[in-house]
C-alpha cells in the first residue's frame, strides 16, 4: 500500500543512487535492483567497504561509509556528488528494554537510526539539489508505531526516525526532493536472524519501495501486518499490544 505524493515521481533509469548498509540484507538487494531496473551507478555504502559483493553489477560502486562517523558521512557526499536517489536503509537493533538495558545501548540505536539517518540527509541534501532535485527513502519498521517486548529501544528509535521522515519530507518539498518512509514487518535477512516469528521477502519488500518511490508515494506499506499496525493507530492502544504479547502477527 503506498500513499502517493502528486508533486513528484522518480525515474531510476538513469538514475545515480546510493544505499547505506548495502553490504547484506536489504541494502544488497535495494542495490541489485536498482541496477536491475536500469540505475546507471550504485554506490554500495557499508563500514567495510570490501565485504559489498559486486556479483557481476558493474554499476556496483562500493564506498566506505559509517552513518554515525560525521566527517566520513560529509567524506561520502564529496566522493558520491553525482547521487539522485538515496536510500537509508542502515539500522542497527540491540534488542533493548527501556528499564533494564545498559544506557549505552539505548543511545547507540538513537545514534544510527535517528541520528545517522539525518547525518546523511544534511550531507546529500544539497547534493540532490544541485542535481536537479531527487528522492531520499527512508527504511523504517512497522515497530515505528508499535511498542514490542524486549525491543523497546528499537521501538523509539524508529519512532524518531518516522518523526524525522515527516519533518524532512516538509523542509525539502520545496527543493523537488521526494522524502519516502518504508514500513515493513519482520524480512527473512541477518538483521532478523534472532526472531521466530514469520518473516517476509525481502526482495518483495524492496520492489514494493521502488515501485513506490516510482510512482511518487510519500509512504510505501509493504505488508499485511505493517498495514495492520497503521489502522491500529486509530484504536485503543493496549489492544495492538494485547495482540503483540499474544504472538498475533
Amino acid at each position: 500500500m503506498s500513499t502517493p505524493n502528486t508533486n513528484r515521481t522518480t525515474r531510476i533509469e538513469g538514475a545515480v543512487a546510493l544505499v547505506t548498509g548495502a553490504n547484506r540484507g536489504l541494502g544488497r538487494h535495494f542495490a541489485r535492483q536498482l541496477l536491475e531496473r536500469g540505475a546507471a551507478r550504485v554506490y554500495a555504502a557499508a563500514r567495510r567497504p570490501e565485504s559489498v559483493d559486486p556479483g557481476g553489477f558493474p554499476g556496483l560502486v562500493p564506498l566506505r561509509l559509517d552513518i554515525t562517523d560525521g566527517d566520513g558521512v560529509r567524506a561520502a557526499a564529496g566522493t558520491a556528488a553525482d547521487v539522485t536517489l538515496l536510500v537509508n536503509n542502515a539500522g542497527v537493533t540491540h534488542f533493548t528494554g527501556l528499564l533494564t538495558a545498559d544506557p549505552a545501548a539505548l543511545r547507540a540505536e538513537m545514534e544510527t537510526n535517528f541520528w545517522g539517518t539525518l547525518a546523511v540527509v544534511r550531507a546529500f541534501a544539497p547534493v540532490l539539489a544541485a542535481n536537479g532535485g531527487g528522492t531520499i527513502l527512508n527504511v523504517l519498521s512497522a515497530q515505528s508505531w508499535h511498542a514490542s517486548p524486549g525491543n523497546n529501544g528499537y521501538h523509539a528509535s524508529k519512532a524518531a526516525q518516522w518523526a524525522l521522515t515527516n519533518g524532512l519530507r516538509m523542509e525539502l518539498a520545496d527543493r523537488d526532493t521526494l522524502v519516502t518512509g518504508l514500513h515493513l514487518g519482520a524480512v527473512d535477512t541477518d538483521f532478523s536472524a534472532g526472531y521466530d516469528g514469520p518473516k517476509g521477502d525481502p526482495a518483495a519488500t524492496v520492489r514494493a519501495a521502488l515501485d513506490g518511490i516510482e510512482a511518487g508515494a510519500a509512504e510505501v506499506v509493504a505488508d499485511a501486518w505493517s498495514a495492520h499496525v497503521k489502522k491500529s493507530l486509530a484504536k485503543d492502544p493496549v489492544r495492538l499490544h494485547d495482540e503483540i504479547r499474544a504472538g498475533v502477527i
